[in-house]
């Protein structure tokens, strides 16, 4: 059996008009409505598409949670969500729930460009890269089937760079980014791992 990850970013924290902050694991906000229609319209795009979960797992905090919960909610069958560590949103430091205006202030957009296009951490953020890293690459080797994963941009990156052949994908990519309420899909073949999609919406 051949593999396929759905790898998907939760839903929206913030409302229309609300200033976007820099939220990370140390804040455990709640989907907005737009959020919650977000989760919706990806199990129902999922459901549609005639795909079947055969494991789900999702970072343990309430907008990854109820973005799973939204998309399962679409399928024929129950299906118990395994929690992994290794997806925990990153620890933002000095800049967790600052909008993007200061962070930049205080890092710089090359920074910032750096962490959105080579994952490389801005000075005072703890990403902890390799036990991410590892966790990917034992799913990638081990799972089976039609695996859901629901979790944060800050970690849903570190899947492009858990495999050589990923990484020379993924860089033609614009960003390593994955707004929210969307996902990205990795096949594995007998050729290898694959990236089929990143950052779609439904």
């Amino acid at each position: 059996m051949g593999l396929s990850v759905f790898i998907v970013r939760h839903g929206n924290t913030f409302a229309a008009g609300e200033p976007a902050r820099r939220i990370g694991a140390a804040t455990d906000l709640a989907l907005v409505e737009s959020g919650v229609a977000q989760a919706e319209a990806l199990g129902l795009a999922f459901a549609r598409g005639g795909i079947g979960f055969d494991r789900a797992l999702a970072a343990p905090l309430l907008r990854t949670r109820s973005t799973i919960g939204g998309i399962l909610a679409q399928q024929p069958a129950a299906l118990l969500v395994e929690p992994a560590d290794w997806l925990i949103e990153i620890d933002h430091g000095p800049d967790e729930a600052r909008l993007e205006s200061e962070v930049i202030d205080r890092i710089g957009e090359p920074a910032l460009a750096r962490w959105d296009h080579a994952a490389e951490a801005p000075d005072g953020w703890i990403v902890d890269a390799e036990r991410r890293i590892a966790g990917w690459r034992d799913l990638f080797a081990t799972a089976e089937g039609h695996v859901l994963i629901v979790t944060s941009n800050g970690a849903a990156r570190f899947a492009l760079l858990a495999d050589p052949a990923l990484q020379h994908q993924a860089a033609s990519l614009p960003s390593l980014k994955l707004r929210t309420g969307a996902y990205g899909v990795i096949e594995r073949d007998t050729d290898g791992l694959r990236l089929a999609a990143w950052d779609v919406r439904p």
